[in-house]
């Protein structure tokens, strides 16, 4: 498998290597461009877990505490797309689009004659972000340079959750996302972009006993993400002298 795997690496990025006459621009005012990233989430849900499992009658019994080794955290893929205009050399504007999921948190819940079980809480928020990125270029790093950017975006989302046996309940909220990254140049169009962003974004959970244990619960949908992908940068339209017109 590594054997064919170094091949089609190297005829995947034979587009972006091929055309050398095509420079980068030195400025990045007027540039577009579009960036589709995947990757993974790194999520505590202590507070969830605190207030889930804290001492009080749920039914007839006695909730348990956590099991030894429970993870509270609700880590998951991330797939995103960021739509991107730079207004000036410096900064930037987009839109931001995100989708991401985790399935591997458990809650205990009643299930009759003071019993318990352990049921799989699945969650899933998306939503469409506004936002600033500041960058700029450092030349002579990789094949056509390195354009590392810092920035903060804001937008609703939604947010779901869905415990096992139940339905989903679900709300729109606001989202916000500080972003720090880099877009590697491999050439005029094409780059690498890796991207870590800080976010935050709550979701309901609902409860099992709406009387003994009423809650309100919420899930954490943000946290740490890091995301490796794929750059397509439209090159800015040439200035129009006064004789042109």
């Amino acid at each position: 498998m590594p054997r064919r795997l170094l091949p089609l690496l190297v005829l995947l990025a034979t587009p972006a290597l091929a055309q050398p006459e095509d420079a980068a621009p030195k400025s990045l005012d007027g540039v577009g461009r579009i960036t589709v990233s995947g990757g993974w989430r790194l999520t505590s849900n202590d507070t969830l877990f605190d207030s889930w499992y804290r001492p009080g009658k749920v039914g007839s019994a006695w909730l348990p505490p956590p099991e030894r080794g429970e993870d509270p955290r609700g880590d998951g893929p991330v797939l995103t797309g960021t739509f991107a205009y730079a207004v000036t050399d410096l900064v930037e504007l987009g839109i931001d689009l995100f989708v991401s999921g985790n399935n591997s948190l458990r809650l205990a819940e009643p299930v009759g004659d003071g019993t318990f079980e352990r049921r799989k809480l699945t969650t899933l928020s998306y939503g469409a972000l506004v936002g600033l990125r500041f960058q700029g270029v450092l030349d002579g790093i990789g094949p056509q340079g390195l354009v590392p950017f810092a920035g903060i975006l804001t937008g609703p989302a939604v947010a779901a959750s869905k415990r096992e046996g139940s339905s989903m309940v679900e709300n729109v909220t606001q989202a916000w996302m500080g972003s720090i990254g880099a877009t590697l140049r491999l050439s005029a169009h094409w780059g690498l972009t890796a991207e870590y962003r800080l976010a935050f974004l709550r979701g309901p959970v609902e409860t099992p006993d709406a009387e003994g244990h009423p809650g309100p619960f919420s899930f954490n949908g943000g946290g740490n993400w890091f995301t490796l992908g794929l750059t397509y940068a439209f090159s800015p339209e040439p200035s129009r002298s006064v004789g042109s017109f």
